[in-house]
């Protein structure tokens, strides 16, 4: 290495290098404003940081789950001929459970979605159906405008989460029907998803106005906040990781695509940082707390991105992708106890298309028949840690966690009873302040008037036969008589 000087700029020689295609020597320039750029003798401006990326890419880093792969299941087992929704809302159009995927479709007015069983056995009642099922078992009203988010919380029975085009936040004791946090002042343009940490304490945002916001919602306070989390004018996407960081996707400035790790504790930077691609579909991201590997599926793609999170720099290491020839409309995500253990399935997505539902399971490949622990932690289940008014009141509990080792057995399921509370009973004391949580709306118990309009019209229809039965029977007996007559 030769030193010399270039305009008053540091210079080094070395020769025999090839950069770009010319051979020949080179000349690093370092200066405050461009930082480290290199010059080629073919006239090249060479950006070293675009250099060091590329040869990143070529570093194979060591982990289980490096050759996952995915693979679309036969055309015999999808689900055809459903038309999917075209509204323009942003989301997964899908939500996925062990026994059932529910898909929102296309109908006029809106507000229609179709749900199928996945394993295709029907159980009918010992007496049969008497009546088709037509009406929910509650209904919540409090948004003024369109709702397009909601979310269960994931540790507590009966709480939902909802928000709408009104800007508005509202949670729910489902087993009420009541309205008890109302987050109505925090957001000036639309949200575009929310989601629960692993405890259900705190909740994080994305809005319309670039901003990443986390906020607990019993104490109505915002915790963190960023601004201008990602520059570009497109939907963002946010979600909170097990380890409470929260994993955002968006765009740049210049329309790339991009995503990033934050830390609640500073905000101020990304964690990491990574830029994409110049595609416009929106990247929804689909994250597994057991394995901390995210897949990212492009609203418009016909691929599934993902990556693994780990404590090592740079801290979200790609995997692997998934193409196929069709793009994606929607996708949903099964939960981690309905994949199938014995074939080491780690992760299952339902692919909608224009017409038609299409399942990709992702698989790591062992040779070994045996359980993989590694695989499969214990991962949460259904069963609630909390009710509904434990943790309204403040209490806060962990998932309760459930072995695959044996393959999951479904408990029976729970009927949702709505129990509606006396409106004098929530009546606050005097001298107890309630800034926690705002006070409970009335709802209009919709359904029970309905049914007790159909009570009461079966049961004129019952007494309109009672009295028509009564008059053939006598009738019938004159008509006797008559006849013994005439017989004698």
């Amino acid at each position: 290495m030769r030193p010399g000087m270039v305009g008053g700029l540091e210079r080094w020689e070395s020769p025999e290098v090839s950069v770009g295609g010319c051979e020949g020597s080179r000349a690093k320039l370092r200066t405050p404003e461009a930082g480290i750029r290199e010059w080629t003798q073919c006239g090249e401006w060479y950006d070293r940081a675009r250099w060091n990326r590329d040869t990143m890419r070529r570093v194979v880093r060591q982990s289980k789950f490096r050759h996952v792969f995915g693979q679309a299941v036969k055309n015999d087992q999808c689900y055809d001929d459903i038309r999917v929704s075209r509204v323009t809302w942003d989301s997964s159009f899908c939500a996925v459970n062990p026994r059932f995927v529910a898909i929102i479709i296309e109908a006029s007015g809106g507000g229609a979605f179709l749900v199928l069983p996945l394993h295709k056995v029907w159980q009918i009642p010992e007496n049969g159906l008497t009546l088709s099922l037509t009406e929910p078992v509650v209904i919540l009203e409090g948004h003024s405008k369109r709702v397009g988010i909601v979310a269960w919380h994931p540790t507590a029975r009966n709480v939902l989460l909802s928000a709408g085009c009104d800007n508005a936040i509202i949670i729910w004791n489902v087993g009420t029907g009541e309205a008890l946090i109302n987050l109505d002042d925090m957001h000036s343009d639309m949200i575009y998803n929310v989601s629960w940490n692993r405890n259900g304490s705190l909740i994080c945002t994305a809005s319309k106005d670039k901003k990443v916001r986390v906020i607990d919602p019993r104490k109505q306070e915002i915790v963190a906040e960023k601004e201008k989390a990602h520059e570009g004018a497109r939907p963002m996407r946010a979600i909170f990781l097990a380890d409470g960081n929260v994993f955002t996707t968006g765009f740049s400035r210049m329309s790339e695509r991009q995503l990033a790790l934050w830390n609640l504790k500073n905000m101020q930077e990304p964690i990491a940082l990574h830029e994409m691609d110049t595609s416009n579909g929106v990247l929804l991201p689909f994250y597994d707390p057991d394995t901390s590997i995210i897949y990212l599926c492009g609203k418009g793609d016909s691929s599934i991105r993902y990556f693994e999170i780990t404590d090592e720099s740079p801290y979200v290491h790609y995997l692997n992708t998934f193409s196929s020839k069709e793009p994606q409309r929607g996708m949903g995500y099964m939960p981690k106890r309905g994949l199938d253990v014995n074939k080491c399935e780690i992760a299952r997505f339902f692919k909608l298309h224009e017409r038609k539902c299409e399942p990709i399971i992702m698989t790591v490949p062992r040779k070994s028949d045996l359980f993989q622990d590694d695989l499969y932690p214990d991962t949460a289940g259904p069963e609630a840690a909390l009710e509904a008014e434990e943790w309204f009141e403040g209490k806060n509990a962990d998932p309760i966690l459930i072995s695959l080792k044996h393959g999951y057995i479904p408990g029976k399921n729970r009927d949702l009873k709505v129990v509606k509370k006396n409106i004098l009973d929530s009546k606050p004391a005097a001298n107890k302040k309630c800034d926690l949580i705002t006070a409970p709306k009335k709802t209009t118990d919709v359904a029970g008037v309905q049914n007790e309009a159909k009570l009461d019209e079966i049961l004129k229809e019952i007494k309109s036969i009672k009295d028509t039965i009564c008059n053939q029977d006598e009738r019938i007996s004159k008509l006797e008589q008559q006849m013994a007559k005439i017989a004698a």
